[in-house]
């Protein structure tokens, strides 16, 4: 069983993983179709003769900058939805997120709309899901007792709802023109290669995450169950409540900015947790850090694994995380 987490510690696993993020941006800055090197890189961030285009670097840094605030977000969603159902297996997509959001940006893309209303498109179909769910699970959302029972129905509600969603995503790849067919497929597998700089997923992820260790010791309790969490003072439903919201709005400003990521949001709170044990106050920042930092490789592999042309980082996080889930379950099960 694991320790909860002491001062030294927390600050012990803080700075690793900064040094794990700061390792993985340099990578990131570095490699790519254009190839800088250290000393390059130097004499134009701290010389007034720089060495290399700014413009190569200032993509790779937006580029970066993207892709770390949607792993580090869609990372701590998974980990806020695994405790909010109590189930390990659960992920940022789980409630449906992901297909409102995919069928709100297709159509927008089929209709031929701006870039911005494509964003807004997608950001508008999450929410749409997101309020549905919220719908009909209004009862489980806001019970305060029994609800490890009402939390399977909670998850069979998202997984009713993605379906839906999927059938209406196959419905407007088929109507697609083939001119447009390239783009929407690449959304819907992840590419940051489209994403525009934008400041607000990160001050979204920062917000989220100082809530979550604001409620950091009521979460703990909740961890061990909602009878015994409101036995021993904790409000429940509304900690459940506020929960679903925040884990739902990470996950859609994620496929908003990056499109369908998956695995990410699974296989991070999987890993952290097994590591660092269940203390949500070293388990929620590590997620979010170490999200960040598996997507932002993740997102350098794929410019750089068959340069000139790029992967959906979508495809290349689901390479790495199914063996990685599988391995962790073989261990899981060795160690049983």
């Amino acid at each position: 069983m694991h320790a909860l987490a002491t001062p030294r510690r927390f600050a012990l696993l803080l700075t690793t993983l900064l040094l794990l993020a700061g390792l993985a941006l340099l990578l990131a800055l570095l490699m790519g179709s254009v190839s800088i090197s250290l000393p390059g890189l130097w004499q134009d961030f701290f010389t007034s003769q720089p060495s290399i285009s700014h413009s190569v670097l200032q993509l790779r840094l937006e580029r970066g900058w993207l892709a770390f605030v949607t792993g580090g977000s869609l990372a701590l969603s998974g980990a806020l939805m695994q405790l909010l159902l109590r189930n390990p297996l659960a992920d940022p997509y789980i409630l449906g997120l992901s297909g409102g959001s995919a069928v709100g940006a297709l159509l927008a893309m089929l209709l031929a709309a701006a870039a911005w209303m494509i964003d807004a498109a997608a950001f508008a179909g999450a929410l749409v899901s997101m309020a549905l769910v919220a719908l009909f699970a209004r009862r489980d959302l806001l019970a305060s007792e029994r609800l490890a029972d009402h939390s399977p129905r909670l998850l069979l509600t998202g997984v009713v709802l993605s379906a839906g969603w999927g059938a209406l995503v196959t419905l407007l790849l088929a109507l697609a023109p083939d001119g447009q067919l390239r783009s929407m497929v690449f959304w819907l597998m992840g590419d940051l290669g489209g994403a525009e700089w934008r400041w607000w997923p990160g001050a979204l992820l920062l917000l989220a995450l100082l809530w979550a260790l604001r409620q950091a010791r009521s979460l703990n309790v909740l961890a061990l169950g909602p009878t015994l969490a409101t036995s021993l003072g904790v409000n429940v439903a509304p900690l459940r409540r506020n929960l679903f919201v925040i884990a739902a709005l990470l996950a859609a400003t994620s496929v908003t900015t990056a499109g369908s990521i998956g695995f990410v949001g699974l296989i991070v709170p999987h890993a952290c947790r097994m590591a660092l044990g269940n203390d949500q106050r070293l388990l929620l920042p590590a997620c979010a850090l170490a999200g960040g930092s598996f997507l932002l490789l993740a997102d350098t592999l794929a410019r750089t694994v068959l340069v000139p042309q790029q992967l959906p980082v979508g495809v290349l996080t689901a390479l790495i995380g199914v063996p990685l889930f599988l391995l962790q379950l073989a261990r899981e099960r060795r160690h049983a």
